[in-house]
């Protein structure tokens, strides 16, 4: 798949990073100008943020995705970001360069039925109860509906272990490989929920076949108003990259 300059799928692996949730302008540029300078290819950033808690940071909606435009004119880093429901995909298109649909959002096929008219890109992200074939089938509604442009994202499901947020299957990458012609991309942020685990699961994904990584990155995890536990900082994501750097040459990619 290619987008612009950039590529998903072929020998060079896609790195997409940045906040969890556009919470400033100013954060926001932060984040993009030190993912780009470690070698990201995309920005990540949750301008409509579903959230367990009502009480819980909703996002700034449209002024959020106005944001990301502007920074992408700013950095030419180019986007990726979750629409939420079948009345704000449309909108989200306008701004986005990939449109999300996050696993709460899986199976909700009004919605995958929408993005599929949209003719944009889609980051299909693995539901956190879904089976494999439940997630393709998914995939199949965007696929039926005229989309072909769809990555597929694992980011963890949960399982009767709690010490980590989910289970991150990294079987499931050379399980897609071996299904389906899509590419998929693999969340160590979301994954595990905790910083310390995001740079060995992220080695893990490149080795068993990812064509890409989705990684949370925010100048200041501790006062970030979303996942902030799990987010790298801006120097850490940087000793992550030069690490995959090396290893994407072992399995027969660049960064």
């Amino acid at each position: 798949m290619r987008l612009g300059d950039q590529e998903i799928g072929g020998g060079k692996l896609a790195v997409m990073a940045g906040p969890c949730a556009v919470e400033s302008y100013e954060q926001l540029l932060e984040s993009a100008r030190a993912v780009k300078a470690a070698g990201a290819h995309f920005l990540r950033g949750g301008a409509f943020k579903p959230r367990t808690s009502p009480y819980s940071f909703q996002g700034l909606e449209e002024e959020g995705l106005k944001m990301l435009r502007a920074v992408r004119e700013e950095t030419g880093l180019l986007i990726v970001t979750e629409a939420i429901d079948p009345h704000s995909a449309a909108l989200v298109a306008e701004y986005a360069d990939i449109i999300q649909i996050g696993a709460r959002n899986m199976q909700n096929f009004f919605l995958l039925r929408e993005v599929a008219k949209l003719k944009k890109p889609v980051l299909l992200k693995r539901g956190m109860s879904a089976t494999i074939e439940e997630w393709l089938m998914a995939a199949e509604y965007i696929l039926a509906g005229g989309n072909y442009d769809v990555i597929l994202c694992e980011r963890g499901i949960r399982t009767y272990e709690t010490y980590t947020r989910n289970t991150l299957d990294i079987s499931a990458v050379p399980l897609i490989k071996q299904l389906s012609h899509l590419p998929v991309v693999v969340d160590p942020s979301h994954g595990t929920g905790k910083c310390a685990l995001v740079a060995p699961m992220a080695k893990a994904a490149i080795a068993a076949g990812a064509d890409g990584l989705m990684i949370e990155v925010h100048p200041k995890p501790s006062e970030a108003l979303s996942d902030g536990p799990q987010s790298l900082t801006p120097q850490n994501f940087q000793a992550l990259m030069d690490e995959l750097r090396v290893l994407a040459g072992f399995v027969g990619k660049s960064l």
